[in-house]
């Protein structure tokens, strides 16, 4: 991954990261292929992320990934996660960046004391997603933002029926994953979070779950690179020309608390 010095920080100004600079550090491996799914979650995130001075940002379950401090490359970050190896993942070693061990459901922090709140990839993989709602609602202040991704209700692997052979189950992937749960409904958002989100889009339309499908398949990493150039040109053309941000398979949301 790309070390943060790399990242033009700009002291005065805490907003987001121009796009290209974002999405060019997609922490997947081989980001313009296989790794290319994580770089149409990146896009929507950034699509749905305030444009404003955020110094303050708690992103949890963001110890591996840093994507809240790639998104923010000048605001202070906290990596909070379950795991306690992830402290040594290379992005808690950034300037400006902090590992904290904890629970979603029980945050170490004081009311306010955020700016905003990524949870990035993390609610479906809580048991009382509730509890850890009431907890990022309680640590935002007035005014700061929730910013989230996580599957829709509605999200299958494989989404195409015909790669199934060669696909693990979704029990397999789930255990693996630590998913309790499929997805959310717009309307099971809204009623977790108290309210209508400010924004919401959603990412990993039909054309592009083409590639999500073989990169997550039982192929080897060769086979896999191999398919997914193959039918690659499906998957570019539908990240060059989606326009409808309302039938992918996964949700971003924004919310501005009040």
């Amino acid at each position: 991954m790309a070390s943060p010095r790399t990242i033009e920080r700009d002291r005065v100004c805490r907003a987001k990261a121009a796009l290209g600079a974002f999405l060019s550090r997609n922490p997947f491996p081989d980001p313009m292929t296989l790794g290319f799914f994580y770089r149409e979650k990146m896009r929507a995130i950034h699509r749905i992320s305030p444009m404003e001075n955020l110094p303050r940002i708690l992103d949890i379950g963001g110890g591996r990934s840093g994507i809240a401090a790639l998104l923010y490359p000048d605001a202070e970050v906290t990596n909070l996660d379950l795991d306690p190896s992830y402290a040594d993942a290379p992005c808690n070693s950034w300037p400006g960046v902090n590992f904290i061990c904890g629970d979603a459901v029980k945050l170490p922090f004081p009311d306010g004391h955020f700016d905003a709140v990524a949870l990035f990839d993390l609610l479906e993989h809580v048991p009382d997603d509730g509890a850890a709602a009431r907890e990022v609602k309680r640590v935002v202040r007035p005014g700061g933002w929730i910013l989230i991704s996580t599957p829709k209700n509605t999200w299958r692997y494989p989404h195409f029926a015909i790669f199934k052979p060669i696909c693990p189950s979704e029990e397999k992937l789930f255990a693996e994953w630590g998913h309790v749960r499929r997805g959310y409904s717009e309307e099971e958002l809204v009623a977790l979070f108290k309210g209508h989100p400010v924004r919401l889009e959603s990412f990993c339309s039909p054309s592009t779950a083409v590639g999500h499908d073989i990169a997550f398949s039982n192929l080897s990493h060769r086979v896999k690179q191999a398919l997914w150039i193959a039918t690659s040109p499906v998957t570019y053309l539908g990240y060059l020309l989606e326009q409808n941000y309302s039938r992918g398979s996964e949700h971003v949301a924004a919310w501005q608390v009040e």
